[in-house]
């Protein structure tokens, strides 16, 4: 899965000090709600960012953390576990990020847990 693919789910990426302003945190805080797996980053152009999509109503998505862990314990690096977040699924009918959006968090990380 490459960044160009034109399948993945449409979103814009955040930097840090972007988060800072989203979030309404200081940047210590966004640093810990990455390293604590609340937020899920990449480099991307040098800069650490964050999908957009990963905020909702200006705090992270609640189902995301738990998701990103499944996928950790399952061996993805966080770049895998953003491109599988945000790729069309077959088990699951869409990018899994969207079904975390409508609330499906059970079926996606009982799909998630079969990846290891």
């Amino acid at each position: 899965m490459t960044s160009d693919d034109v399948s993945r789910f449409e979103t814009d990426w955040l930097t840090l000090p972007d988060l800072v302003e989203v979030l309404g945190e200081p940047l210590g805080r966004v640093r810990r709600l990455l390293d604590e797996s609340y937020l899920v980053g990449t480099r991307r152009d040098g800069a650490l960012k964050v999908p957009s999509v990963f905020i909702v109503d200006g705090e992270p998505l609640h189902s995301l953390r738990g998701t990103v862990i499944v996928l950790h314990d399952a061996g993805f690096s966080d770049d895998e576990a953003i491109d599988w977040l945000l790729s069309p699924d077959d088990t699951i009918g869409l990018a899994p990020i969207e079904a975390l959006l409508a609330g499906r968090k059970s079926e996606v990380r009982r799909v998630a847990r079969t990846l290891a």
